[in-house]
């Protein structure tokens, strides 16, 4: 989960401000917009985990990601939803550190894919950045290939 961020930053070294803001394909996301997404996701993300830790049998509500995207401006600049992402992700770190055995089997439900507990929690989000690292990468090594094309 803490590796989260550094995979994000490796993925985005380097990049100009044309290949963060290319899009690899039409309906696909450019790098500059999926380092929005981690921000608004990890952020989100965060509540939910305090939810589920601090509220019996909380509701856990879904999100549409790309009504995100479209309402909330993910061409801007990305820098300040970096670190967004980055401290979001550290201080949540900090609260799974120090979680108890019965910490980790408290649940609620969620909207979408219904009971969520603290472990399929981490499940989801231990991953979620190192896959959106990926993505940064193909989505700027498509940019370059199009511009040395």
């Amino acid at each position: 989960y803490r590796d989260g961020y550094r995979a994000v930053v490796e993925a985005l070294h380097g990049a100009t401000e044309e290949e963060l803001s290319a899009k690899p394909a039409p309906n696909r996301w450019s790098a500059r917009e999926i380092v929005h997404h981690l921000a608004d996701s990890e952020m989100t993300s965060a509540i939910r985990l305090r939810l589920l830790l601090t509220v019996d049998r909380p509701t856990i509500y879904g999100y549409d990601q790309d009504l995100f995207a479209r309402k909330l401006h993910y061409d801007r600049p990305h820098e300040a939803s970096l670190e967004a992402f980055r401290y979001a992700r550290e201080t949540t770190a900090q609260i799974l550190d120090r979680l108890s055995e019965a910490d980790w089997q408290r649940e609620g439900t969620h909207t979408e894919v219904g009971p969520y507990s603290v472990t399929r929690w981490l499940e989801i989000y231990a991953v979620h950045a190192h896959q959106h690292a990926r993505q940064i990468v193909e989505a700027i090594s498509a940019a370059r290939s199009r511009a040395s094309a």
